[in-house]
């Protein structure tokens, strides 16, 4: 029984590589990874977070200079997020990761004796719900 079971995740994890969002997903996945801009502006990030790192592990570390580099950080950061490229994914992710997480809020249910055929997960929003159990 527990190999049929491991059998039928295995074929709803290839159903979910079928699925819109996790394709869409993927394409956007690849399109970050083409976009040179994206990726020096990801780089130029990830060096002044190891300069943020080391500079906080002195001990004689300068408090401006700390402040300078949360401040540059942040500022990298905010232009990661504008990049058209990391927007398109951000929006990609969130859609796979709801679908992943209604899936695994109705296995959740029937793990808790909910009839599999109608249950749905807690969206935590009252007005799409008959009420709590």
């Amino acid at each position: 029984m527990e190999n049929d079971i491991i059998a039928m995740t295995r074929a709803l994890g290839a159903a979910l590589q079928e699925h819109p969002a996790y394709k869409k997903f993927r394409e956007v996945n690849a399109q970050c990874d083409a976009d040179k801009e994206l990726q020096e502006q990801i780089g130029a990030f990830n060096l002044i977070r190891m300069n943020l790192d080391a500079e906080v592990q002195k001990k004689d570390r300068s408090p401006e200079r700390v402040q300078q580099l949360q401040t540059n950080l942040q500022a990298k950061y905010d232009e990661v997020m504008k990049n058209p490229s990391m927007a398109a994914y951000n929006a990609a992710r969130g859609e796979l990761d709801g679908l992943l997480q209604r899936i695994t809020g109705i296995l959740s249910n029937c793990a808790q004796g909910e009839d599999p055929a109608t249950t749905e997960p807690c969206t935590h929003d009252c007005s799409t719900c008959g009420g709590c159990h």
